[in-house]
């Protein structure tokens, strides 16, 4: 078997290219954004100079080949662009699943295809299994560590092709093994910011990318003015600090409406809601459901999976009903559907 591993340069793709050691490897690093006037704010992103660097040589201690793939005009598209739009539409994104979906799990696909390789493998704490038949993603053993919520977007095809190494490891053992191999990264820490926006500021990002951010009202549900907001940019669904608005009790973001540039506050108990309808719904069986389906779903990465039922409608969106109220569901961010640890498909929330 010929497999191409994706390598961010972190020890987590490192020692699954070290586990693929029965197969003819090709180690592969994409370039995806160049920022290098961000380089010293990067020291918890992936995709720097630096992380080629250590993929490298990685790549070099184990007699492997390495490539660096120019895939930056396509990031550009898929990623940034939709990300900055997606703000400036009143939603909150989460461009680390777009990159799984067009950059690794699209875009890498066909490199690899173009190799003559016969899977990819990524450094993902998530597992695949074949079952009469049908391919299952789940999540990883570790459940501290488990992505499989960013994975959902998988097809059957993608699954039969994929290989994910690190399935029933924990970061610890991944660690010790990267030690023992003399791996350079093997204490570096995780990434986790945003590779293009290394600072954590969103909103000075999609300024600097797409222009003015305009200011408006902070409202209540009923339609009173509060005061002026910076720009809807600068806020998400939950959002208690940084309003620069005091008001003498504790006020959220309960929404935000781009057609009239407002932001909505109010209290708590506005943020809870027991349905959410979902698009672009990815069902990893390939076919979805023909009646309700009981499930758990979570509708954040880090949040606990919620008892529901998942009814399929005529057009393919999904509408989620919750047994009891969930705190903060975000259009913009996906919701993603368990059965025990059987991730069953996921989408994007739009409301």
């Amino acid at each position: 078997m010929k497999a191409l591993i994706a390598m961010s340069g972190g020890v987590d793709s490192s020692v699954a290219a070290l586990l693929m050691k029965d197969c003819e490897r090709i180690g592969c690093t994409m370039r995806l954004f160049d920022g290098e006037e961000t380089e010293n704010k990067r020291e918890n992103t992936c995709c720097s100079l630096e992380d080629v660097e250590d993929a490298r040589a990685v790549c070099y201690r184990m007699g492997i080949p390495y490539y660096v793939f120019n895939f930056k005009d396509d990031f550009e598209e898929k990623i940034i662009k939709k990300f900055v739009s997606s703000y400036r539409r009143g939603l909150t994104p989460n461009p680390c699943i777009d990159c799984n979906r067009y950059m690794k799990f699209d875009r890498l696909y066909d490199r690899a295809r173009e190799l003559q390789c016969d899977c990819i493998v990524t450094g993902h704490y998530a597992r695949i299994e074949e079952q009469d038949g049908k391919y299952l993603l789940k999540k990883a053993l570790d459940a501290t560590k488990d992505q499989s919520y960013v994975l959902y977007s998988l097809t059957q095809e993608q699954l039969s092709h994929t290989r994910f190494p690190l399935g029933e490891l924990t970061k610890d053992e991944v660690r010790r093994i990267a030690e023992e191999n003399g791996f350079v990264n093997a204490r570096k820490p995780d990434s986790q910011d945003i590779c293009f926006v290394p600072d954590g500021d969103y909103a000075s990002f999609i300024e600097r990318y797409s222009g003015e951010i305009t200011a408006g009202d902070f409202l209540t549900a009923g339609g009173e003015v509060l005061g002026r907001h910076k720009g809807i940019v600068h806020y998400t669904i939950g959002q208690r600090k940084h309003l620069g608005i005091s008001l003498g009790a504790p006020v959220y973001v309960v929404g935000i409406n781009a057609g009239d540039n407002t932001v909505i506050l109010g209290d708590e108990e506005q943020l809870f809601h027991t349905e959410a309808t979902v698009e672009d719904f990815n069902w990893i069986s390939g076919e979805a459901p023909a009646a309700p389906v009981r499930c758990k779903a979570k509708t954040r990465y880090r949040q606990q999976e919620q008892p529901a039922t998942a009814s399929v409608n005529a057009d393919g969106t999904v509408t989620l009903v919750f047994d009891e109220p969930v705190r903060a569901i975000t259009p913009g961010q996906a919701a993603v559907l368990y059965d025990g640890d059987v991730v069953l498909g996921g989408g994007v929330i739009v409301r």
